[in-house]
């Protein structure tokens, strides 16, 4: 937790001067209309990120987001393949760089590292950040257009985090096989999109072609099956809890001193990971005596489990649990009917 506190506050640190100069209602302005962009469903064919303005308030708002979002997907992933540490990574339409300083955070040490994105001032921004960050000094930033032609190096960590929904469909499946392709023989591909139906659409998309090209699914799935969600009746998404700063709160306004991130991300592996035995789907419900979750389980279908207080210390290992966690948290362990 020290280390995730310490990587937080080394990239507020690093955001803290963005927006000096920029006046305070043209920052948030740029901030509506780059998050409108992002989040809504009109693929498009040229950088959201236009110039310097636009980058530094979205990275002020959005980097410490994106950053939590990727990195609960990753210790997620960690979970699932224990031992396996990353030589090297390639972040797809990486812009500002918050995966780069996830992935940093997750399995700590100097590796080979390149971000590609089409918008050269997030490029160029994400670079100056980077240079607060030890391990990522030397990444090599480079200008690519994301899509069709897009070409990877071999690596054995590709990323590609809140960028699909920018793209066309045939643009997002050239840009999932091409990942799929690049990823190293014992490499891994991880996705994150915002937590929203259409961003667990463009996962789901994303899934069955790793699948396809032979990946298993290590996170957040306990299977690589079809997933159980009936289209259009739900979705799968998950909550990172972001730390609002004095700066966050200033392009974007509100009293609480955090906020939470809804994201969707899958994370497959061309080696053999040890998935959670089932996956915890929405928020627990505490109620006397008793603890309801929401799996999602290996028999590919969602089940609601009680855990009682008969149960014992899975009784309190449910009340202490929380939305997108591993259940249960040892191997082995019965939980309720």
């Amino acid at each position: 937790m020290n280390d995730v506190v310490l990587a937080s506050e080394t990239l507020r640190g690093a955001l803290s001067g963005l927006l000096d100069g920029l006046p305070p209602r043209q920052a948030a302005g740029a901030v509506e209309r780059l998050i409108a962009n992002y989040r809504g469903t009109t693929p498009t064919d040229a950088p959201i990120l236009r110039d310097r303005a636009d980058v530094a308030a979205y990275a002020a708002y959005r980097m410490p987001a994106t950053f939590e979002a990727v990195r609960s997907a990753l210790a997620e992933f960690a979970a699932a393949v224990p031992g396996w540490t990353p030589g090297g990574h390639v972040d797809v339409g990486g812009g500002t760089g918050a995966a780069t300083w996830a992935v940093a955070d997750t399995w700590p040490g100097t590796r080979p590292v390149t971000v590609l994105d089409w918008a050269e001032p997030a490029l160029t921004l994400g670079r100056e950040i980077a240079a607060a960050h030890p391990d990522l000094r030397d990444a090599t930033w480079r200008r690519a257009r994301i899509g069709a032609a897009l070409a990877l190096d071999e690596s054995d960590l590709v990323t590609v985090s809140y960028v699909l929904g920018e793209l066309t469909a045939a643009d997002r499946a050239a840009v999932v096989d091409a990942a799929a392709a690049a990823a190293s023989a014992t490499g891994a591909v991880v996705v994150v999109e915002p937590g929203t139906p259409d961003g667990y659409a463009r996962i789901i998309e994303a899934r069955d072609r790793l699948v396809a090209a032979g990946f298993r699914v290590a996170a957040p799935c306990p299977h690589s099956a079809a997933c159980p969600i009936v289209p259009g009746t739900d979705w799968c998404h998950f909550s990172a809890r972001v730390s609002r700063s004095s700066l966050h709160r200033q392009v974007k306004g509100g009293s609480l001193a955090y906020e939470d991130e809804k994201f969707s991300y899958v994370a497959a592996t061309r080696a053999a990971p040890a998935p959670a035995p089932a996956r915890v789907v929405r928020r627990p419900q505490i109620r006397k005596g008793q603890v309801l979750l929401d799996l999602c389980e290996t028999d590919e279908q969602l089940h609601r489990r009680t855990v009682t207080k008969r149960h014992g210390d899975l009784y309190k290992a449910a009340r202490d649990t929380d939305w997108g966690a591993a259940w249960p948290p040892q191997d082995g362990a019965r939980y309720g009917d």
